[in-house]
């Protein structure tokens, strides 16, 4: 998968498509252009990098129906909505709905790119924050059930006597499993493994009851 990101096209009118084609290379940017929701749609690719230039009106699906279809389908690529006919509930709907801006015709490439600069950095962010969640999750599923609990209850706040009391074990093996799990876990402190397990998947919660192991 080519990593540059990509500015996604989606406009009926050619002309538009070839000025904004041009105009947005000319910035230095990779444009992928396409005439229909449905040839868009079977092309794009969601781990590509970038963002979406949808078109409001146009014959068939429509903008926001694009966007509700890449949503149902898991994809955050950023949304930046261009069209002539803006209205406010419109507008409204689509920011709503996720949609970075509303970029209403005509307008300029210095505008445009600067809207174009904000999507792509919401989409590496978005990116990055969905890697850091995959990697920490790697990293739990090395715990064992007993790392697991005692990585719980500490972030719960509960002391390390507290803890050894609940798991009827002593102050010092909870020690040893709390210094295992901040390595296993990659936590610096106590803030640290806070919000990586705020960021675990429901496999990892606490109703889970931890499963078994040393």
């Amino acid at each position: 998968m080519n990593d540059t990101p990509v500015v996604i096209l989606l406009d009926d009118d050619p002309a538009v498509r070839r000025s904004l084609t041009l105009a947005l290379g000319l910035a230095g940017y990779q444009v992928q252009s396409y005439a229909s929701a449905a040839e868009m749609l079977d092309a794009l690719n969601p781990a590509q990098p970038g963002c979406l230039l949808l078109d409001l009106r146009m014959p068939g699906m429509g903008g926001l129906e694009v966007q509700e279809t890449l949503q149902a389908r898991g994809c955050t690529m950023p949304v930046i909505f261009i069209s002539a006919f803006g209205d406010i509930p419109t507008t409204v709907r689509a920011l709503k709905a996720g949609a970075v801006d509303f970029v209403e015709k005509p307008f300029t490439t210095e505008a445009l790119v600067a809207r174009i600069e904000e999507a792509l950095a919401l989409d590496q962010l978005q990116r990055n924050e969905k890697e850091w969640r995959v990697r920490v999750a790697r990293r739990a599923r090395q715990l064992t059930g007993r790392e697991l609990e005692v990585m719980h209850l500490v972030t719960e706040g509960l002391s390390n006597k507290e803890i050894a009391r609940q798991m009827e074990i002593s102050p010092r093996t909870v020690e040893k499993y709390r210094a295992r799990v901040m390595e296993k876990m990659h936590a610096d402190n106590i803030a640290d493994l806070c919000q990586i397990v705020a960021s675990l998947p429901d496999e990892f919660a606490t109703g889970s009851r931890f499963g078994t192991g040393a």
